[in-house]
């Protein structure tokens, strides 16, 4: 089994390599300058630039049986119309060269933006309303990817990725600010209500279930990849400061709840507790 993972410097992209070394598979991890610092000394480093890979990137990658896709640019700026303008075409003409060149079995990493403004528990099976251009050049990506299926055979498992945290994250994100306002021995840390209910996934157990999947000989279709929980960000913030006995006053309300997300959603695990029990 030959895995490639494009995109593999990214935050996910680390771990899921983690993950495929932990299992011994056969991996080639790429970034566009082919500097890949996460990887095992076992797993093949190559540079790849999507919007440059050329008309057969399958072979480039060396006829890997499966890719996970992790790439895509822009972020985390979800309003910006690079994603459908820019990002969005360079991404299918990539993949669907990969599939037309060989390719059988694909994993691509979604977004829990593509249910759109929908409170509550969201699953599979709710037709996408993504209101931000971020969540919508996803769900376009993954309609066009159902089109190709129609006209040469591939597996496609698209995993909806609710909020995921841990090691790597971008400074800019929620718990890497937190961290840095502890270090730095400021005595209060900014934020909003913290009463937003969101669906919080370690990314560690993001990897292990992407890897779970596209190690499997299947189409999946969509999958939520989420933990099944309404969490509050400030409960989430007060657990993070337990853990590591950080000392701060939390100053909430500083700012406003995010426009572009529902106030309280999370993802449905039912397909994907089924997926994984399936032997």
């Amino acid at each position: 089994m030959r895995v490639a993972v494009v995109g593999a410097s990214g935050f996910v992209g680390r771990h899921v390599l983690a993950e495929l070394a932990a299992r011994g598979v056969e991996t080639i991890a790429t970034s566009r300058s082919g500097a890949v610092v996460h990887a095992a000394p076992s797993q093949t480093t190559r540079a790849l630039d999507l919007t440059t890979a050329g008309i057969d990137p399958w072979i480039r990658l060396g006829r890997p049986d499966v890719v996970i896709h992790l790439a895509w640019g822009g972020l985390p700026n979800y309003r910006a119309l690079h994603h459908h303008e820019t990002e969005l075409p360079a991404q299918y003409a990539f993949l669907s060269a990969l599939v037309r060149g060989g390719l059988r079995r694909l994993f691509v990493v979604g977004t829990c933006l593509e249910y759109g403004l929908r409170d509550g528990a969201l699953d599979e099976a709710m037709a996408p309303d993504p209101t931000t251009p971020y969540g919508f050049a996803k769900d376009a990506l993954r309609r066009q990817l159902a089109f190709l299926q129609r006209e040469t055979s591939f597996a496609l498992t698209w995993g909806r990725a609710f909020y995921l945290y841990g090691e790597g994250q971008a400074p800019g994100s929620l718990l890497s600010q937190l961290r840095a306002a502890v270090e730095a021995g400021r005595p209060s840390f900014p934020m909003s209500g913290g009463e937003q209910l969101r669906d919080f996934l370690p990314v560690a157990e993001a990897a292990r279930l992407v890897v779970e999947l596209s190690l499997r000989d299947r189409d999946h279709g969509v999958v939520n990849l989420c933990s099944g929980r309404p969490t509050s960000v400030r409960s989430l913030v007060e657990r993070v400061l337990a853990e590591n006995g950080w000392r701060i006053d939390l100053d909430r309300g500083r700012y406003p709840y995010p426009d572009h997300e529902p106030f309280a959603f999370w993802g449905s695990r039912e397909t994907l507790d089924r997926l994984l029990a399936a032997p």
